[in-house]
């Protein structure tokens, strides 16, 4: 999927609306050649069901989860709902799990927050594991995860003899595990150019290195917030918005700073101290809007995304997450969507 298209499909409303408008939104983008569809996961919102409804409702583009929580669901869990997604899209989809925050994992999903990465490389271990349930029992007593089974009835083939993973990474030792095991990582939409060549590729390259691999046909997925409007000016404060809700987190000092922009960010920090979500979107500095996302008028996206597009093997849109309520979210999807159909990377 290299240099490929992604679109993040998001839709709003209750009841049956919210999934028929996804499924549309889909077949649309399959239609004008993008490369997959991706689907969240959060508090309220499951991201398998969904992939299940995407896959159905496309043939051929990719349908990937970025991402979904690797501790909300047992492994065995993951690779039942994983086999039956695959079956279902006759080997299309692709894996994207997180860890989130340790206070999510805590306050969320009632585990230990200790050690997200050591997890996530033991998770993908035993999904690897437990993908060759055909080839007979597996026995796993791991630090995190402890499984002993023995298949009670004939275990048919996957449909794919290997299943995509790809994990997120911000930090070096996330960026590392999923050099170690991972086919893929997921960079967060706080991902820069500079950032990819100082921290994550060489981390990346440290776990393969730990791992006795190579990294060929290892796949970097990048994110880019895309706010689209007739007035430029007002794209450009929206997308400002969304930075500043990321900034104002210590997850991001590193790049801030990598930058130059930790005067900004100390500003920004204080603002969001102070309750006042306006005044950290004005203390964004241009240039991180222009490193970190896309905002302009509809006819200029998909050179403005081309100009995002060298830096990864795969490039997601989505529309920025903070300051929207649903409704607009999705409406912002579909502006992505129509400015950039002309444009869109063909299926490889």
């Amino acid at each position: 999927m290299h240099e490929h298209y992604g679109l993040t499909i998001f839709t709003a409303g209750r009841g049956s609306r919210r999934f028929r408008a996804a499924a549309d939104l889909a077949r649309r983008a399959e239609a004008a050649g993008f490369g997959a569809v991706w689907t969240g996961e959060l508090y309220n919102r499951s991201a398998t069901v969904p992939m299940a409804l995407l896959g159905e409702a496309t043939e051929r583009i990719a349908i990937g989860s970025d991402i979904a929580y690797g501790v909300g669901r047992a492994p065995l869990i993951w690779a039942a709902e994983a086999r039956d997604l695959d079956e279902l899209t006759d080997g299309r989809i692709i894996l994207g799990l997180g860890n989130g925050t340790a206070g999510m994992m805590e306050n969320w999903l009632g585990t230990s927050g200790e050690s997200p990465a050591a997890r996530m490389e033991e998770l993908v271990t035993l999904l690897r594991k437990l993908w060759r349930l055909h080839e007979g029992p597996v026995h796993h007593e791991g630090r995190f995860y402890r499984l002993h089974l023995v298949p009670t009835a004939g275990t048919p083939a996957p449909v794919r003899e290997h299943l995509p993973i790809w994990t997120a990474g911000v930090g070096p030792r996330m960026v590392r595990a999923a050099g170690r095991v991972a086919d893929g990582i997921v960079c967060h939409p706080m991902t820069t150019p500079a950032y990819l060549d100082e921290v994550i590729r060489p981390g990346l390259a440290l776990g393969a290195e730990d791992a006795g691999r190579s990294l060929e046909g290892f796949v970097v997925k990048g994110m880019r917030m895309a706010a689209v409007d007739d007035d430029e000016e007002r794209a450009r404060e929206r997308l400002a918005f969304a930075i500043g809700q990321y900034a104002a987190s210590r997850v991001y000092d590193r790049l801030f700073a990598m930058h130059g922009w930790d005067g900004a960010q100390q500003r920004i920090r204080a603002a969001a101290k102070a309750g006042d979500a306006s005044a950290a979107a004005r203390a964004v500095p241009d240039e991180a809007i222009d490193a970190i996302g896309v905002a302009c008028r509809p006819a200029d996206v998909p050179a403005r995304v081309a100009a995002h597009a060298p830096a990864f093997d795969h490039l997601n849109l989505c529309s920025p997450p903070w300051g929207q309520q649903p409704e607009e979210m999705e409406d912002a999807t579909e502006q992505i969507l129509a400015a950039m159909t002309p444009a869109a990377q063909p299926v490889a």
